[in-house]
Protein backbone atom coordinates (compact mmCIF):
# COMPACT_ATOMS: atom_id res chain seq x y z
CA UNK A 1 0.00 0.00 0.00
CA UNK A 2 1.43 3.80 -1.14
CA UNK A 3 1.83 6.06 2.12
CA UNK A 4 -0.41 9.17 1.83
CA UNK A 5 0.43 12.47 3.13
CA UNK A 6 -2.34 11.85 5.11
CA UNK A 7 -1.31 8.74 6.61
CA UNK A 8 2.45 10.52 8.06
CA UNK A 9 2.45 12.60 11.53
CA UNK A 10 2.50 16.06 11.34
CA UNK A 11 5.39 16.06 12.89
CA UNK A 12 7.13 14.20 9.77
CA UNK A 13 5.12 16.04 7.13
CA UNK A 14 6.92 18.91 8.90
CA UNK A 15 10.54 17.73 9.20
CA UNK A 16 11.41 19.05 5.73
CA UNK A 17 10.18 22.97 6.67
CA UNK A 18 11.75 23.34 9.78
CA UNK A 19 14.80 23.70 11.93
CA UNK A 20 15.62 22.84 15.08
CA UNK A 21 18.38 24.64 17.23
CA UNK A 22 19.18 23.52 21.20
CA UNK A 23 21.69 24.63 23.69
CA UNK A 24 22.19 23.95 27.72
CA UNK A 25 23.00 27.35 28.75
CA UNK A 26 24.51 27.27 32.72
CA UNK A 27 21.80 29.55 34.29
CA UNK A 28 18.12 29.28 36.03
CA UNK A 29 15.33 28.82 33.25
CA UNK A 30 13.86 32.34 35.32
CA UNK A 31 16.80 34.48 33.99
CA UNK A 32 16.82 32.97 30.86
CA UNK A 33 13.57 33.24 30.11
CA UNK A 34 13.58 37.31 31.09
CA UNK A 35 16.61 37.62 28.65
CA UNK A 36 13.43 37.54 26.03
CA UNK A 37 11.20 39.65 27.90
CA UNK A 38 12.95 42.87 27.99
CA UNK A 39 13.96 45.33 25.58
CA UNK A 40 17.48 46.12 26.80
CA UNK A 41 18.59 42.52 27.48
CA UNK A 42 17.25 41.17 23.59
CA UNK A 43 18.92 43.93 21.87
CA UNK A 44 22.03 42.81 23.73
CA UNK A 45 22.41 39.52 22.30
CA UNK A 46 19.89 38.60 19.62
CA UNK A 47 21.23 37.87 16.24
CA UNK A 48 24.64 35.64 15.32
CA UNK A 49 28.12 37.15 15.84
CA UNK A 50 28.83 40.35 14.70
CA UNK A 51 25.37 41.44 14.33
CA UNK A 52 23.60 44.63 16.25
CA UNK A 53 20.38 45.26 16.85
CA UNK A 54 18.36 48.44 17.07
CA UNK A 55 14.81 48.17 18.48
CA UNK A 56 12.12 50.99 16.76
CA UNK A 57 9.02 49.64 19.01
CA UNK A 58 8.74 46.51 21.37
CA UNK A 59 5.65 45.55 23.70
CA UNK A 60 6.70 41.86 24.67
CA UNK A 61 3.30 40.92 25.22
CA UNK A 62 0.63 37.91 23.12
CA UNK A 63 -0.34 40.50 19.97
CA UNK A 64 2.49 42.77 20.41
CA UNK A 65 5.03 43.35 18.05
CA UNK A 66 8.90 43.98 18.06
CA UNK A 67 10.17 46.32 15.06
CA UNK A 68 14.04 46.14 14.57
CA UNK A 69 16.97 46.15 12.52
CA UNK A 70 19.67 43.94 12.49
CA UNK A 71 23.18 45.39 11.38
CA UNK A 72 25.56 43.09 9.61
CA UNK A 73 29.18 43.64 10.27
CA UNK A 74 29.17 44.08 6.46
CA UNK A 75 27.34 47.18 6.95
CA UNK A 76 23.83 45.56 5.79
CA UNK A 77 20.76 46.86 7.51
CA UNK A 78 18.12 43.79 7.79
CA UNK A 79 14.64 45.09 8.20
CA UNK A 80 13.04 42.45 11.64
CA UNK A 81 9.30 42.14 12.45
CA UNK A 82 8.59 39.73 15.08
CA UNK A 83 5.07 39.03 16.89
CA UNK A 84 4.46 37.31 19.91
CA UNK A 85 1.80 34.89 19.51
CA UNK A 86 2.53 32.72 23.02
CA UNK A 87 3.59 33.44 26.44
CA UNK A 88 4.32 31.07 29.10
CA UNK A 89 6.64 32.02 31.34
CA UNK A 90 9.10 30.81 32.24
CA UNK A 91 8.28 28.04 29.51
CA UNK A 92 7.65 28.57 26.36
CA UNK A 93 7.56 31.83 23.72
CA UNK A 94 6.22 31.41 20.12
CA UNK A 95 6.58 34.17 17.48
CA UNK A 96 6.11 34.78 13.71
CA UNK A 97 8.89 36.57 12.19
CA UNK A 98 9.57 38.13 9.60
CA UNK A 99 10.58 41.34 7.38
CA UNK A 100 7.30 42.91 8.48
CA UNK A 101 3.83 42.74 10.03
CA UNK A 102 2.28 41.41 6.91
CA UNK A 103 5.59 39.55 5.38
CA UNK A 104 4.01 36.22 3.10
CA UNK A 105 7.02 34.63 4.07
CA UNK A 106 7.16 34.98 8.01
CA UNK A 107 8.01 31.89 9.82
CA UNK A 108 7.17 30.32 13.29
CA UNK A 109 9.25 29.91 15.83
CA UNK A 110 8.95 28.02 19.47
CA UNK A 111 11.34 28.55 21.79
CA UNK A 112 11.35 26.34 25.31
CA UNK A 113 12.47 26.82 28.48
CA UNK A 114 13.59 23.35 30.34
CA UNK A 115 15.11 23.47 33.95
CA UNK A 116 18.21 20.82 34.05
CA UNK A 117 19.16 20.71 36.87
CA UNK A 118 21.42 24.02 37.81
CA UNK A 119 21.46 24.55 33.74
CA UNK A 120 18.33 25.60 30.96
CA UNK A 121 17.91 23.44 28.08
CA UNK A 122 16.44 25.84 25.53
CA UNK A 123 15.08 24.27 22.05
CA UNK A 124 14.03 26.20 19.32
CA UNK A 125 11.83 24.90 16.67
CA UNK A 126 11.87 27.00 13.59
CA UNK A 127 9.09 26.49 11.17
CA UNK A 128 8.86 27.74 7.15
CA UNK A 129 6.15 28.10 5.53
CA UNK A 130 7.56 25.74 2.62
CA UNK A 131 10.46 23.63 2.26
CA UNK A 132 11.96 25.92 -0.28
CA UNK A 133 12.02 29.08 2.08
CA UNK A 134 13.79 26.63 4.87
CA UNK A 135 16.32 25.35 1.91
CA UNK A 136 16.95 29.08 1.16
CA UNK A 137 17.04 30.36 4.85
CA UNK A 138 20.03 27.49 5.17
CA UNK A 139 21.84 28.22 1.86
CA UNK A 140 21.43 31.88 1.46
CA UNK A 141 21.41 33.13 5.36
CA UNK A 142 23.52 29.98 6.80
CA UNK A 143 20.50 29.95 9.18
CA UNK A 144 21.48 26.57 11.55
CA UNK A 145 24.98 28.41 11.83
CA UNK A 146 23.33 32.08 12.21
CA UNK A 147 20.96 30.10 15.38
CA UNK A 148 23.52 28.32 16.89
CA UNK A 149 25.38 32.06 17.27
CA UNK A 150 22.58 33.56 18.43
CA UNK A 151 21.59 30.99 21.00
CA UNK A 152 25.45 30.78 21.70
CA UNK A 153 25.09 34.75 22.81
CA UNK A 154 22.07 34.33 24.36
CA UNK A 155 24.29 31.76 26.92
CA UNK A 156 26.97 34.18 27.04
CA UNK A 157 24.75 37.14 27.45
CA UNK A 158 23.23 35.19 30.41
CA UNK A 159 26.15 33.84 32.01
CA UNK A 160 28.42 37.09 31.83
CA UNK A 161 26.12 39.87 32.33
CA UNK A 162 22.42 39.13 33.57
CA UNK A 163 23.58 36.06 36.28
CA UNK A 164 26.70 38.32 37.78
CA UNK A 165 24.44 41.18 37.95
CA UNK A 166 21.76 38.99 40.17
CA UNK A 167 24.35 37.89 42.36
CA UNK A 168 25.86 41.42 42.78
Amino acid sequence: MKATARDASPQSAAADREIVISRAISASRELVFEAFTEVQHLSRWWGPDGFTTTTRAFEFRVGGAWDFVMHGPDGTDYQEWISWTEITAPERIALLHGESHDDPNAFESVFTFAADGPETRIEMRTLFPTKELRDEAVEKYHAVEAGRQTLGNLAAYVTETLRKGAEG
